[in-house]
C-alpha cells in the first residue's frame, strides 16, 4: 500500500535526521529518532499518511484544523521538528500561483464580513494570551527578556513618540482594535483620540471601557471604515497599526489618498503593517495562503514595502522613515502561542476545539515565517508636507528614543 511506502520512508527520514520525535501510525506508536521524543504526531487513518507524500506546513495546519490529524507537545516544537521533514525552500524560491488579486473583494460588505469572522469570535478569549491592554499587533522589545506586557507598552509609546504627539492634538487610530492605543495616547499624551473599527466587538468593549474610565471627551470611538471618515475636521497625527493588510493592494491608493485628505499641512502619519517579501502581488506560497485565506484572515493581501513606499509618494505623502520589527512579531507570535496553550482548557470552552486549533496553528506559523524572513513587519513614518516645504519632523531620530 501507498501508505505503507510513506510510512516506511518518513521512519527512514525521521531516523537519518535523528529527530527526537514519536510518529503514532495507526494506533501503534512508534519512536523514531532520538528518545525521549519532544512530541508525538498522530494520524487518524492511513490516509492522513498521504499528505507527507508531498508535505507543506499549510497541509499540516489544515489536516490538524479539521481532526486528522493531531499532536501531543507545544506546537513550537512540532514545527521545529516538522521543518527538516518538509525541506522547505528560502524566501526567493517560494513562489506559487495562488489568489489572484479578485475585483470583487474589499467592498465595505465584505470587508466587515471578513473582520468579523476574525475579531468577534470573543473578547475573552482574546483576553487568555493578548497582554493587559488586548494590543493585537506586534510588540517592541528593547530588551529580549522584556514581558509581552512591557513590550507592548514599549510599542505603544513608540509609536507615539514617533508621531511627536502633543497635548491638544486631535489624533487618529484607523482599526483601534481594543482601543491600547488610543488610550495610551490620551493618557499619556494629552491628545484628543479618534479610534475606528469595524468590529463590534471591539466598539463595543472600548465604548464600555471609556465611559467607566471617565475619558468621554478624551476618547472617542466609532464603528465606522475609514472609507466613510468625514474629510472636514482633519487631524493632526494619523495612525494605523496591523490594519492595511486587510485593504487589498488594489485598494491601496484609495487608502493612503484618505489619509492624506484626513491629515493637516504638516501633520504626520505612521503606517504599521505586514509586507511581503515577494515583489509580485499574485505570487505567494500556495497551500500556506490556501489556509491563512480559508481559515484566518479572508481576503487579507500583503505587498512589498517598495510598493507601500511608492503608492504613498503617488497620494502625496513624503516618507521619512521605515523600520522593519520582523524579529519583534516573532517574538510576539510566540509569547501568544505560549499564553494561548498555557490557558488551553479556558480558550476550548470559550471558543471550542476548531477555533482554538486555528488560532494556535496560524500564530505559530507566522512566528516561523518572520523567523525565516518569508514574511515582514515595517513601520512607515510619513508626513503631509507644509506649503513651505519644511518636513515636520527634526533633523534627526534622536527624538524618537532620547528622554
Amino acid at each position: 500500500m501507498l501508505a505503507n511506502t510513506i510510512a516506511d520512508t518518513l521512519q527512514k527520514k525521521i531516523a537519518e535526521l535523528g529527530l527526537p520525535l514519536a510518529v503514532d501510525l495507526r494506533n501503534e506508536k512508534k519512536v523514531i529518532g532520538k528518545s525521549p521524543p519532544r512530541a508525538t504526531l498522530k494520524f487518524s487513518s492511513p490516509s492522513t499518511l498521504m499528505l507527507l507524500a508531498n508535505p507543506s506546513l499549510g497541509k499540516f495546519a489544515e489536516s490538524y484544523v479539521e481532526g486528522r490529524v493531531d499532536f501531543s507537545g507545544r506546537i513550537r516544537d512540532v514545527i521545529d521538528l516538522l521543518l527538516p521533514l518538509i525541506g522547505l525552500p528560502d524566501s526567493t524560491q517560494r513562489k506559487a500561483n495562488f489568489n489572484k488579486l479578485k475585483f470583487w473583494r474589499h467592498s465595505r460588505f465584505s470587508d466587515r464580513k471578513a473582520i468579523s469572522s476574525h475579531y468577534d469570535v470573543s473578547n475573552e478569549f482574546y483576553a487568555l494570551w493578548l497582554d493587559e491592554r488586548r494590543v493585537y499587533s506586534c510588540a517592541y522589545f528593547k530588551n529580549a527578556d522584556d514581558s509581552l506586557d512591557q513590550a507592548q507598552a514599549n510599542k505603544l509609546d513608540h509609536i507615539c513618540r514617533k508621531l511627536m504627539l502633543k497635548p491638544g492634538e486631535r489624533f487618529l487610530d484607523i482599526g483601534c482594535g481594543w482601543g491600547g492605543l488610543i488610550l495610551w495616547a490620551a493618557e499619556n499624551y494629552g491628545v484628543s483620540a479618534v479610534g475606528i473599527t469595524i468590529s463590534q466587538n471591539q466598539f463595543d468593549y472600548v465604548t464600555d471601557y471609556v465611559r467607566s474610565q471617565g475619558l468621554t471627551g478624551k476618547v472617542e470611538i466609532r464603528l465606522m471604515d475609514y472609507r466613510d471618515l468625514p474629510e472636514s475636521e482633519p487631524f493632526d497625527k494619523i495612525a494605523s497599526v496591523g490594519m492595511f493588510e486587510h485593504v487589498g493592494v488594489r485598494n491601496l491608493p484609495v487608502y493612503f489618498r484618505k489619509i492624506n485628505n484626513l491629515l493637516k499641512r504638516g501633520g504626520l502619519v505612521m503606517n504599521h503593517g505586514i509586507t511581503s517579501v515577494s515583489f509580485d502581488d499574485e505570487i505567494r506560497d500556495e497551500e500556506n495562503g490556501k489556509f491563512i485565506d480559508k481559515y484566518v484572515f479572508p481576503d487579507g493581501e500583503l505587498t512589498h514595502i517598495s510598493k507601500v513606499l511608492e503608492i504613498m509618494a503617488r497620494e502625496g505623502l513624503e516618507c521619512s522613515d521605515v523600520e522593519n520589527l520582523r524579529i519583534h512579531y516573532a517574538k510576539t507570535l510566540w509569547h501568544w502561542v505560549d499564553r494561548l496553550e498555557t490557558n488551553q482548557e479556558q480558550a476550548l470552552a470559550l471558543v471550542g476545539e476548531k477555533k482554538f486549533r486555528i488560532w494556535r496553528t496560524y500564530m505559530a506559523g507566522f512566528a516561523v515565517a518572520f523567523e525565516r524572513n518569508w514574511d515582514a513587519l515595517h513601520q512607515v513614518l510619513a508626513s503631509k508636507p507644509n506649503v513651505g516645504g519644511y518636513p515636520a519632523y527634526p533633523l534627526t531620530r534622536d527624538y524618537m528614543y532620547l528622554r
